[in-house]
């Protein structure tokens, strides 16, 4: 991919001289719109970055929190969709390689993954291979490392056809913390781990691009991942970091060695010398262009001091990984790469990682908010079976149960159990939580954004946790087309605006543009996906998400007549509407709902998303095996439509069962009685009108017939 004229003309006058074809390669990777950020910074200076929980916020590997017990976490979320549709398998599974090592370079122990991703419609053979190779890549790396996956979402659209999203998450605790900031000059650098061989050459380059017919064959620009080795490099790297041996630390992701050493150089403003022909190699005749822009997984570069050189290599020897000394500090600022005897890369390093020109694009506002549509007449009975059969929400215990999320033993609460997973800690512990809604976000970006992170909020709520911090991937189409980049800027508007009201500071993430498929002709739906941290004081404050027949439901939050991007509109082939909307009230709304479970004896609780009302009331029957009677003229509403009522989206709700009748008066948020547990097989529903019934097997046969039909395709 050759470099941009105006690029190359900028580069010629700043260096007075071109650049020669490594150096040009060079800036083609790192000023690359993966790497540089050039559509994305401007917009991007929205976030609040910082409070008193955040040790260190966007601009290294990850984030860094501290918790009220003084507890550290490393933080942070990535994309590998581009390699992930050419090789699903290695494509994911090195996403998770990339993140962990990113935690790991900040002297995190990683302890739990997640990992929200999108797919095309199943109906699709090639959407179904990815799916699958996805799913497995995942599951094989993390569980042969042994750091859990705890959480993650799926959500199925036709506008990720051609083009799967496969964000990753990662949280890891620091008790030594390190940066990828170089210190000193004189000070060594140092590569751990893997050899290098010709892998993963161009993959920066590669993710800027959109897809097309010849995607296939930038199969080399996608690594191939080896988790025993990356077991071996986080207790290496680990005893490395507890023994105070290293200065500063970088993972080898994009771009590779270029990408790692230029970036610690320049954050440090330093300059370095590195010798290629010292780097370990596993394939015969690599050019020098290969060695330093190679993606090769499992690598990480070290800068230590001369005296502890020798204790690095001795360490590394231990764990029969191979350490080589490539080059050195320097003061001059000066990004000097020598093979084979000659320089052939002479940069300011700040040129090169920090001085990419960010780009001036237009933008396409689409000022209609959508209207409130006359829902026609439906039969209820049959739209909730078939949104209960839908893959968006249809059970995913066939995904996760691939996954080992009880490894590590922290696990208190794993996937499907709760809408967030519990990580216990010696002192209350962590909730984890991810995802965001496409639909809503495509038919409005800014409130689907804030709703994104107050669905976050709310699942963290209804295990009594408070948020402490987020990260986000904002996985876009081209920002080169008008309409993308007025959604994307709206999108982050929406999440600034939100997390900054909450208090919640965005610490890292992700931006992954050109998410578009020429074989399709399609655009993903924006897909900002948030990854987000709550602290529980007390496990006791958890649910135990047990009920019995007499226990009460009731429904915290009003519901609102927002039906855009709803999956009844989808149902019913409605593509307007407005979409749920987020205002200062339910801003407010999780928090109370946190309240309310640390202050009450409340025996299960989960947020209301998808699908409405009545698919978590069903998920509910089907999670317990019990009959529910509902009464849906006592939800808090803004309407008597009964189908608005029980499928409405919209944010800030959640249902809660409590053995004990609640003081209602007393609460900062409308929650109303709706029903109670029955020792049956029924999900009865009572209207204005009529009464609705299901049978619990027919609901459950629903649920569960996506997980049958994929068991028995294999």
């Amino acid at each position: 991919m050759p470099l941009e004229k105006d690029d190359f003309k900028i580069i010629k006058k700043e260096l007075g001289r071109e650049p020669n074809t490594i150096e040009e390669e060079l800036f083609t990777n790192l000023w690359s719109e993966h790497c540089a950020y050039r559509s994305s910074r401007p917009f991007l200076k929205k976030f609040v970055t910082d409070s008193e929980s955040v040790v260190i916020g966007p601009g290294d590997d990850a984030g860094v929190i501290k918790l009220p017990t003084g507890d550290m976490f490393a933080l942070g979320i990535e994309s590998h969709n581009h390699p992930s549709y050419v090789d699903p398998y290695n494509g994911a599974s090195t996403g998770i390689g990339g993140i962990v090592r990113d935690v790991l370079s900040m002297g995190g122990r990683p302890i739990a993954l997640m990992d929200p991703l999108r797919f095309g419609n199943l109906d699709k053979e090639k959407n179904k291979f990815l799916f699958d190779g996805v799913v497995e890549g995942i599951s094989d790396y993390g569980n042969s490392i042994g750091v859990p996956t705890v959480a993650g979402e799926v959500e199925f659209d036709e506008s990720f056809n051609g083009n799967p999203l496969v964000n990753v998450f990662c949280i890891g605790k620091v008790n030594n913390l390190i940066t990828g900031k170089a210190k000193d000059a004189s000070n060594k650098l140092l590569l751990l781990g893997s050899s290098t061989g010709r892998d993963g050459l161009g993959g920066a380059a590669f993710a800027s691009r959109e897809l097309d017919e010849s995607s296939e064959e930038d199969r080399p620009s996608v690594q191939v991942g080896d988790p025993f080795t990356q077991k071996v490099l986080i207790e290496c790297v680990q005893e490395i970091v507890n023994k105070n041996l290293v200065e500063s630390c970088r993972d080898l992701g994009a771009a590779g060695l270029g990408g790692a050493s230029s970036e610690m150089c320049a954050q440090g403003n330093l300059g370095a010398v590195i010798d290629l022909n010292r780097v370990h190699t596993r394939e015969k005749n690599m050019t020098g262009l290969e060695i330093l822009l190679s993606e090769s997984q499992e690598r990480m570069l070290l800068e230590v001091k001369s005296k502890n050189v020798d204790k690095v290599i001795e360490i590394s020897r231990k764990y029969d990984l191979e350490a080589s000394t490539i080059g050195e500090l320097t003061e001059d600022c000066r990004y000097v790469i020598r093979f084979e005897g000659e320089k052939v890369v002479d940069l300011p390093v700040t040129l090169i990682a920090e001085d990419a020109p960010v780009y001036e694009r237009d933008w396409e506002a689409i000022s209609d908010p959508g209207n409130i549509i006359t829902i026609p007449n439906i039969s209820i009975e049959d739209v909730l079976i078939n949104l209960l059969s839908k893959p968006t929400i249809a059970s995913k215990k066939w995904v996760y149960e691939q996954y080992d999320h009880d490894v590590q033993i922290r696990t208190v609460l794993g996937p499907g159990e709760a809408d967030s997973s519990v990580l216990r800690l010696e002192n209350g512990g962590i909730a984890l939580t991810t995802g965001c809604n496409s639909k809503h976000i495509h038919s409005n970006p800014k409130s689907g954004s804030s709703g994104a992170v107050i669905k976050n909020v709310t699942n963290l709520a209804t295990v009594g946790a408070e948020p402490i911090a987020m990260v986000d991937c904002l996985n876009f189409g081209s920002p080169e087309n008008n309409e993308v980049l007025w959604q994307f800027k709206e999108s982050v508007k929406g999440i600034a605006d939100t997390s900054s009201e909450l208090d919640i500071p965005i610490v890292g993430g992700n931006v992954s543009f050109y998410n578009e498929s020429e074989e399709y002709g399609s655009t993903v739906k924006p897909t900002p996906n948030i990854g987000m941290v709550g602290w529980i004081e007390s496990l006791d404050y958890i649910p135990p998400m047990e009920v019995e027949g007499g226990n009460s439901i009731y429904i915290a939050g009003e519901t609102r007549n927002e039906m855009g991007g709803s999956q009844l509109f989808d149902e019913i082939g409605i593509d307007k509407g407005l979409a749920p909307q987020v205002t200062r009230e339910i801003t407010s709304n999780p928090l109370e709902i946190c309240n309310i479970i640390k202050s009450e004896s409340i025996n299960w609780a989960r947020s209301i998303s998808r699908g409405g009302i009545s698919v978590a009331l069903s998920k509910l029957a089907i999670d317990i095996n019990k009959g529910l009677n509902i009464n849906i003229n006592n939800i808090p509403s803004q309407t008597t439509d009964v189908a608005v009522k029980l499928f409405s989206e919209n944010y800030g709700r959640c249902l809660l069962v409590s053995e004990e009748e609640l003081e209602l008066s007393s609460k900062n948020i409308p929650i109303s009685k709706i029903g109670v547990i029955e020792e049956n097989d029924q999900l009865l529903i009572e209207t204005h009108k009529k009464e609705l019934l299901w049978e619990l097997e027919n609901l459950s046969d629903a649920y569960n017939s996506i997980e049958k039909r994929m068991r028995e395709s294999g």
